[in-house]
């Protein structure tokens, strides 16, 4: 048996393709389903499975509609709560697919409650455990994501279901869902993939032996999860649909007038140095990079009508994709670059960024700056810049800081830049002068205080 690993960076998810002979079976296909049907129409293979391990909270999926267009099962953990037609896999009652190929249901609650993993054997031997958010390489699903009200019980489960996959034998390998970059995991292993035996010798989860230490593990470090995710298990129980993007349309600077009137939000997806020189008002940058959708599906109200701006050279589909993927489809179209839009007479809004060395200087004068840490509270529970102020950039949305004066100008940090420059365009909404340390953080000014 052979397994093909289709990932998702911007979102730290992986896809699963597992054949053997012509037959293939797929875990957790997300909703652009073409990057599955090129593979099996490029190795001329029979679908014969969709398997899902959980109603995802990070992403719509596309296994109905895939399992639809290829007449295979479509198989969802019995207590999913799917509102439309799934075999449902029951805990240990097995599923012939071909050739030999069976797939065992395991019942491993603890990311969700109805949480399945499926174990793959061929002709009687475990191959490989796909393990969805249960079991991750070097860590293991978060059991907060339904209200933190559950995450106790969800991590007492969790820690049974560990256990009930560690009883696998050792070579079986080990095949996540979720891993680095999700939000449902805080894994930093460096690796998607595992083996039963590589883990219980490797993965801190398996040291600890008592379950309430295990709870206090899992409850310890949660960092805060992304707002869309409240709207992607609903959608996935009711009516999860795929998705095929097509470039999205040109638009000229009175289209885009028009789209904001009709309340559209330009959402700007160039390079922080870009967007710091120049932006449409009241526009969010967020660089197009892996954190462009999650920032997005954050910061803005779900599915809200958007205008992208993106550099000639930036792929509108691919943008337009990565938004799809967590509902945001009512994409009006692209404004590229803003020459047009100086052009037509409007203008532009800017602001300046900065170095850690400037803002080091700017501490070190008469009248210290106003400073604005937008990193998340570990992040800021570790380590920060004394004086500053405090606002999860996730939260900036509600308003800034209490001690901000919005008529002086705001130096935003974060570790890196990137969050604080997506921070400048919710700080200049809010009516403040925003200045962007956009090459180094907060680390790197406590280093040389």
């Amino acid at each position: 048996m052979e397994v093909v690993s289709i990932r998702t960076p911007s979102l730290g998810d992986a896809t699963y393709i597992a054949i053997h002979g012509s037959s293939a079976v797929i875990i957790d296909p997300q909703r652009d389903i073409g990057r599955f049907t090129n593979v099996l129409d490029d190795r001329n293979l029979t679908l014969t499975h969709v398997l899902e391990t959980h109603m995802h909270n990070d992403y719509i999926s596309g296994g109905r509609d895939l399992a639809r267009s290829r007449d295979a099962d479509l198989v969802l953990p019995a207590a999913s709560g799917a509102g439309f037609a799934f075999v449902p896999a029951f805990h240990h009652e097995e599923l012939d697919a071909s050739g030999g190929l069976v797939i065992r249901p395991l019942h491993t609650p603890g990311h969700t409650p109805e949480h399945t993993s499926y174990l793959l054997l061929v002709d009687g031997e475990e191959h490989a455990v796909f393990t969805g958010g249960s079991l991750l390489v070097g860590s293991a699903g978060r059991p907060d994501l339904l209200g933190f009200q559950y995450a106790d019980q969800l991590a007492r489960l969790q820690f049974g279901s560990l256990q009930r996959l560690g009883e696998l034998p050792d070579p079986t390998g080990v095949f996540p869902t979720h891993g680095e970059g999700s939000f449902c995991t805080a894994s930093g292993a460096g690796r998607t993939t595992s083996t039963i035996g590589q883990e219980k010798a490797e993965n801190p989860l398996y040291r600890i032996d008592d379950v309430d230490a295990f709870v206090e593990n899992q409850l310890s470090a949660l960092v805060p999860y992304p707002r869309y995710y409240a709207h992607m298990g609903p959608a996935n129980k009711q009516n999860p649909t795929a998705v095929h993007i097509e470039h999205p349309q040109e638009l000229s600077p009175i289209d885009v007038d028009s789209e904001i009137a009709n309340g559209a939000v330009v959402l700007d997806g160039r390079d922080r140095n870009a967007f710091a020189a120049g932006h449409i008002r009241g526009s969010l940058g967020i660089e197009l990079n892996d954190s462009f959708a999650p920032w997005a599906g954050w910061l803005l109200d779900y599915n809200v009508p958007l205008v992208l701006v993106l550099d000639a050279d930036q792929h509108a589909a691919t943008a337009a994709t990565e938004l799809a993927r967590i509902g945001y489809v009512d994409v009006r179209g692209v404004l590229r670059g803003t020459d047009s839009w100086v052009e037509s007479g409007r203008p532009l809004v800017g602001y300046e960024n900065a170095s850690h060395h400037d803002l080091i200087a700017a501490m070190r004068a008469d009248n210290p700056p106003q400073v604005l840490d937008v990193r998340d509270p570990l992040e800021r529970a570790a380590g920060h810049i004394p004086g500053s102020h405090h606002r999860y950039l996730a939260d900036l949305h509600e308003g800034l800081p209490k001690g901000i004066d919005p008529s002086a100008p705001v130096w935003i940090i974060c570790a890196s830049g990137s969050r604080a420059t997506i921070a400048a365009g919710l700080v200049e909404q809010h009516g403040a002068i925003p200045i962007v340390v956009a090459s180094g953080g907060v680390a790197e000014v406590l280093a040389a205080a």
